[in-house]
């Protein structure tokens, strides 16, 4: 697979606590350079990305981030700021803690409330994985579809774990049609995103992307 193929399915993503504008700027220039599907940056730089670049660079952002536990109100609320800042993608954390209580219909609510605000642009559910059992991970599938989200996914990258092609396998088996797949969280080499891409990923969620990809573009 060409470097260049891979690119185009990867979130650039930057989400430290500590990142600056600098850092921003930078990665939102390499997105440029290299044809990546988006920044996934925090929400407090989408309106600034957008004054800055203007369409030259989609941008991406994150809800509920990391751990998914604020109310739904909050996560409605941030949704909507981050549209009106000009996202072009959210990537929403379920609430991890219902789920695992078995309370499916209030994480398939929460999901459904914010893919309404999102209305054509892209909502991605991240599941956070590395804390779900198989048969929660199943439940999350259901969730996600029942929800009307365009993407399952996997982790937020600060969770115990990443990504892994066996959670990809649980997902393809019990998603949807049309729901796709996001793998994120641990992906560092050329090897693991063309694997995770073959196994029906249509994006990664991958920092390093750039930095191991671009001399080959």
């Amino acid at each position: 697979m060409k470097a260049a193929e891979i690119l185009a399915r990867v979130d650039h993503t930057l989400l430290k606590q500590t990142a600056t504008w600098a850092e921003i700027q930078r990665i939102c220039e390499e997105a440029k350079t290299y044809h990546t599907a988006t920044v996934m940056v925090p929400s407090c730089f989408i309106a600034r990305i957008k004054e800055t670049y203007g369409e030259s660079v989609k941008a991406a952002t994150v809800v509920g981030f990391p751990n998914g536990n604020c109310n739904t109100a909050a996560k409605i609320a941030e949704t909507a700021q981050a549209l009106a800042d000009g996202a072009e993608e959210i990537d929403m954390v379920i609430n991890v803690g219902a789920l695992k209580a078995g309370e499916t219909k209030y994480v398939t609510d929460e999901i459904k409330a914010l893919k309404q605000l999102c209305g054509e642009r892209v909502l991605k559910v991240i599941v956070e994985t590395c804390f779900l059992t198989e048969e929660e991970k199943i439940a999350a599938c259901k969730c996600v579809t029942e929800g009307g989200a365009d993407f399952i996914k996997t982790s937020t990258g600060f969770g115990t774990a990443g990504a892994t092609l066996e959670d990809i396998k649980l997902f393809k088996e019990h998603i949807g049609e049309g729901v796709q797949m996001k793998a994120a969280g641990g992906i560092h080499t050329r090897e693991e995103m063309e694997a995770f891409i073959e196994a029906g990923c249509t994006r990664l969620g991958a920092s390093a992307a750039v930095k191991v990809l671009k001399d080959e573009i």
